[in-house]
């Protein structure tokens, strides 16, 4: 033995108490035998003056004299004794022990935290530091070629021990959750370390220090216990460590921790708690479950843990999702699920905040799933912590559906990767699932979709901005709608979510992102793009595939994104759906004929071009929708909207095709709307006149001639001046439907001959049209118009040399059609010219000709007495003014004319 009295004479002025300036330390020794007397030294004299005090108050911890508030001694120049003991730690080699030193060095510590005064918080600090790397940071035992020295283990439990002596010590000095949380945050970063001897360790010192502090427990009232959740979230992910012996060590420091927060609530120490009993059956069995044996130590601690308690251990498990050990970390997620689905109930009002952590965990694992990819490493434990993530999400949804809605769509736009993971988290529970569908959809009916922003520019036209909301609920659905376990949802919500997305579409048409967007991603971020991608997404996974297909490839959903197209890419939306989904259409249809009285006019164009293009197929009859179409379209009579008012009479028309049948009983419904929109005064540029025109003629097919009889005059006199219109398609629209209304003058030629009469000069000279389409619908109101003119000769003609697949010999034709009038109607001569003479200043080249050479037929086959209805000097002076025309065949047209004059004069 080494004698102790050389050793502690230098240090009698440094632990004996003096009122005199203190006394430098020694210089640390370097001898290693030294340093170890030393140490033990200081360790008996701590302990020496501890028991001096003993009687005063023994305190509420451990066996240790001295303990208690005022019952310790005191020595001077405590924390130079401990900073030396500190630098002996320090000094000692990161590997096996061979001499005791580093347990005397503790043991000292322990005995010097006793005394008076108490060491500051730094000193503190850097004490708990030390003393925790210098034992519990040794290295595993070694074998094979390098074995640990002889007796090592011995040395290194005693170390332990002594470590545990010391913490035990440092609680004593603050014997309250403060003092305990404080020891734990120390503990931490080795209960957590990737190394299982550092976690073996820490673990084993935490179970001494937790079953101290609950033998020593006295309260004299109830109190929260603080250090529950921070040091409860620290120890339970260990419970599914990869070790058996380390989940044991766990889970008992669980059940001790849980036994103290009794005795905070009230209970006695040795109070049986059934929940906690049971606990360890699993732990042990390296092949059991663990994600089971987490869960039911989740469904404990949410029994056991206090209401105001839950949100923050549920946060501190989050933060454990990245511990080193993959298992524990998916521990953690099992054990933080397994409270959210027996306490989420009451968390409502937490909701943001478990969102706003769950969104930060899952964008820290794609991060670390991003790095691994690029290193390409193999992947850890994060698809599996992802899916634990969108567990929770769901979990929440399941119990608070409206405010996790809510949360999600106040997200950032666009969405970011952690974000849209939490959405489609939402689509795998099918119940669920549809509640959210029906949340969003409310917010799409609810919300206004855009407003209106005064343009800059003096003069300018206003600007649509979408808003947040509608935008991020349309996100969102489309989120929704990948996940395939959403199914099932979608169709049952199908009859929702059709007319919602598409009025969605309509009214994002021509809408600008709002300006705070416009410098972020905009990728999938434009509102009619997204409302269409949408659009496609819930048809798809409806099942209707076929319909997106059908309408792409006509190229209907790129027409949808362009304002001026978008009626004809719903229209090609309708028909693909009567063809290929006509049983959904009914419930459909029902959601979209009220918004036909919509304020906005967006979906009111939307819904009347979809509902118009359906009346073109035989399935609304079938379905019987017809009648409830054929009245709502006839509403929009009135409608304030050009384009609305235009597409019901599309709409009107569309009946010839999808349901003739029913042409005839309808037959004055349709005609009606027909005339109707002929003299609708507000169309400018007869846009409305256009489809009356054009629907008109494919109803007429289909009914009979009293059908018609009362409304055919006035039809053909308000279409007549449409046929020198300067567009192509009045031209055609209404010469064609002349040709239809003169089938049904057949039987009284009286009532309808004058009409016929006045047009045929203008019929004739469109045979020259510089517009095909036209020509065509001349030649077939010719046709028709034949046999009511009274002469064989002319039925004839027109009925061989006007069919649309035989070319026209122009000249010919129109010199035997003059010379058949002038034989069959010699009193029209004067007529005939005095029209010919109006088209002599026609824009169209074509025209011009074309009437200088009738002109010069008429007179060719007239004799004198029916050349006295002539005004001779009006038709030289018209045609001496044609003669300067600048186009050469026109001239010559004028000059032949001319030349045939001779003989009247």
């Amino acid at each position: 033995m080494i004698p102790l009295i050389p050793v502690m004479i230098p240090l009698i002025p440094v632990l004996m108490p003096s009122p005199l300036t203190p006394v430098p330390l020694v210089p640390v020794p370097q001898d290693p035998v030294l340093k170890l007397s030393l140490a033990r030294s200081v360790s008996m004299i701590g302990r020496a003056l501890a028991c001096g005090n003993a009687g005063k108050n023994s305190g509420n911890f451990g066996n240790f004299p001295g303990n208690g508030p005022g019952g310790s001694g005191s020595i001077a120049h405590k924390a130079e004794l401990v900073a030396l003991m500190v630098e002996f730690l320090r000094a000692e080699p990161p590997e096996a022990p061979r001499t005791r030193l580093r347990q005397r060095a503790l043991s000292a510590c322990a005995h010097l935290v006793a005394l008076e005064p108490p060491l500051s918080d730094s000193e503190r600090s850097e004490l708990l530091d030390t003393a925790l790397a210098s034992v519990l940071g040794l290295p595993a035992p070694e074998s094979g070629k390098n074995p640990e020295p002889p007796g090592a283990q011995d040395l290194l439990g005693d170390a332990l021990g002594a470590l545990s002596e010391l913490l035990r010590g440092l609680l004593r000095r603050r014997p309250n959750p403060g003092g305990l949380g404080d020891i734990f945050t120390h503990l931490g970063p080795w209960i957590r370390s990737p190394r299982p001897q550092e976690r073996l360790r820490a673990l084993g010192v935490s179970q001494a220090l937790l079953g101290t502090f609950l033998r020593q427990l006295r309260l004299s009232s109830l109190a929260p216990f603080q250090a529950l959740v921070p040091v409860l979230a620290l120890l339970a992910p260990r419970c599914s460590d990869g070790i058996p012996r380390i989940r044991r060590l766990s889970l008992d420091c669980v059940r001790t921790l849980l036994r103290i927060q009794l005795c905070y609530q009230g209970f006695s120490r040795d109070h049986r708690d059934e929940l906690l009993e049971g606990l360890q059956e699993g732990l042990e069995n390296p092949n059991a479950d663990l994600g089971h044996s987490c869960s039911r130590i989740g469904l404990v601690l949410s029994r056991r843990i206090p209401p105001e308690q839950l949100l923050g251990l549920l946060l501190a498990l989050l933060e454990s999702w990245d511990d080193p050990e993959p298992e524990s970390a998916r521990g953690a997620a099992a054990i933080g699920n397994a409270v959210l689905r027996e306490r989420g109930g009451i968390l409502q009002d937490k909701v943001p905040e478990l969102l706003a952590a769950l969104h930060a965990r899952l964008h820290s694992l794609q991060q670390q799933q991003q790095q691994q990819q690029r290193a390409q490493e193999a992947p850890r434990a994060e698809p599996q912590l992802q899916r634990a993530a969108q567990s929770s999400v769901l979990l929440l949804a399941l119990q608070h559906p409206r405010s996790v809605v809510g949360c999600l769509l106040g997200s950032a736009l666009p969405f970011d990767g952690p974000t849209c993971t939490m959405w489609r988290a939402l689509g795998t529970e099918p119940p669920l699932t549809s509640q959210i569908l029906e949340l969003l959809l409310e917010r799409l009916s609810r919300e206004i979709p855009f407003k209106e922003s005064k343009s800059f520019l003096p003069g300018g036209a206003a600007e649509r901005v979408a808003t947040a909301l509608p935008l991020a609920a349309t996100l969102a659905l489309d989120e929704l709608m990948s996940v395939p376990e959403a199914a099932a949802a979608v169709l049952e919500r199908f009859p929702e979510l059709f007319p919602a997305l598409l009025l969605r579409l309509g009214c994002a048409l021509g809408v600008r992102l709002p300006r705070a967007l416009q410098g972020r991603d905009r990728a999938g971020l434009e509102p009619c793009s997204c409302a269409a991608q949408t659009l496609k997404a819930m048809l798809a996974r409806a099942g209707n595939d076929d319909v997106v297909q059908d309408v792409g490839s006509a190229g209907g959903w790129e027409l949808m994104e362009i304002p001026e197209r978008h009626h004809d890419g719903i229209a090609l939306l309708a028909g693909a759906m009567a063809r290929l989904c006509g049983p959904r259409l009914p419930p459909i249809v029902r959601s979209l004929i009220p918004v036909l009285g919509s304020a906005l006019e967006c979906q009111r164009v939307t819904s009347s071009a979809f509902l118009a293009e359906l009346l073109n197929h035989n399935v609304v009859n079938d379905l019987l929708l017809l009648e409830p179409l054929l009245d709502a379209l006839t509403a929009l009579e009135k409608d304030s909207c050009l384009l609305v008012r235009v597409l019901a009479l599309r709409g009107l028309g569309n009946v010839a095709s999808g349901s003739p049948e029913q042409i005839r009983r309808h037959g004055s419904q349709l005609l009606a709307s027909m005339v109707n929109g002929m003299d609708d005064k507000d169309d400018p540029n007869n846009l409305l006149a256009l489809e009356a025109m054009s629907s008109l003629s494919k109803i007429l097919d289909h009914l009979e001639e009293r059908d018609v009889q009362s409304t055919l005059l006035r039809v053909a006199i308000r279409i007549r001046p449409f046929f020198d219109s300067e567009h192509a398609e009045l031209r055609h629209s209404s010469i064609l439907l002349f040709g239809n209304l003169s089938r049904f003058s057949r039987s009284d030629a009286e009532v309808f001959s004058e009409q016929i009469l006045n047009g045929l000069v203008t019929l004739l000279l469109h045979l020259q049209d510089p517009q095909p389409d036209v020509v065509k619908a001349c030649k077939f109101a010719l046709r028709m118009c034949g046999p009511s003119l009274g002469c064989e000769g002319l039925r004839e003609m027109f009925g061989n040399h006007l069919r649309e697949e035989r070319g026209l010999h122009y000249g010919e034709f129109i010199n035997d059609a003059a010379k058949f009038l002038m034989r069959s109607h010699p009193a029209l001569l004067g007529r005939l010219i005095s029209t010919n003479l109006f088209y002599f200043k026609s824009p169209w080249r074509e025209l011009r000709a074309a009437a200088a050479m009738f002109t010069g037929f008429l007179v060719l086959h007239m004799d004198e007495e029916q050349g006295q209805q002539v005004d001779l000097d009006q038709l030289i002076s018209a045609l001496k003014l044609l003669l300067q025309d600048p186009v050469p065949a026109v001239r010559v047209k004028v000059a032949e004319t001319l030349g045939r004059l001779v003989r009247l004069l």
